[in-house]
């Protein structure tokens, strides 16, 4: 992670033009995310897949890659954001908006080599502080992952530790069978 420019506006922040990797703006300062490598492009793509295979035909949630957040003073882009059905910013003919000026209901975070954690975890603490029912960081390396619940209050979970979800999908994983998909 890199950052950009300090004491900038968050207004002014979403007038600059987009970075790839997408750049967040949180607690006055913009950061660009790193380049995602294998194990977090995988498990990105496996998540939302998992999630969207459970949710999406219930419609009950949708979990989206990469998608800017703006709320609570910040613009933050999770690797995935989970919004319950009924939460999705929608125009009035129906069709979903391209600005999510809202906290997700769910963010995962996955650790990428470069970046640290105190960083990624202070973006989860920020969309806890905010109305995100639960978060998830993931530590590729030692095959844990952190999750956070509301009031801040934090578990790390490992092995065959069944993870939490949102309480509307119905969505049965543990920490093994998340990990298991970087084997191919």
């Amino acid at each position: 992670m890199t950052t950009l420019v300090n004491s900038i506006t968050l207004e002014a922040f979403l007038q600059l033009p987009e970075t790839k990797p997408a750049s967040e703006y949180i607690n006055g300062k913009i950061t660009q995310k790193p380049m995602p490598q294998g194990e977090h492009s995988l498990l990105q793509v496996e998540l939302c897949q998992a999630i969207n295979q459970i949710a999406k035909p219930q419609k009950t949630a949708l979990a989206f890659p990469e998608l800017r957040c703006i709320f609570g003073g910040a613009a933050i882009v999770p690797d995935i954001a989970v919004f319950r059905w009924e939460r999705i910013p929608r125009e009035p003919s129906g069709r979903i908006t391209n600005r999510f000026e809202t906290y997700p209901d769910w963010a995962i975070e996955i650790l990428s080599p470069d970046q640290t954690q105190a960083k990624v975890l202070r973006k989860l603490l920020h969309c806890s502080q905010n109305g995100t029912e639960l978060g998830w960081l993931i530590f590729p390396e030692d095959a844990s992952i952190l999750t956070i619940f509301p009031n801040q209050r934090v578990e790390m979970l490992t092995a065959t530790d069944p993870l939490p979800v949102l309480s509307n999908i119905d969505l049965s994983l543990t920490v093994e069978e998340v990990f298991s998909w970087l084997t191919l």
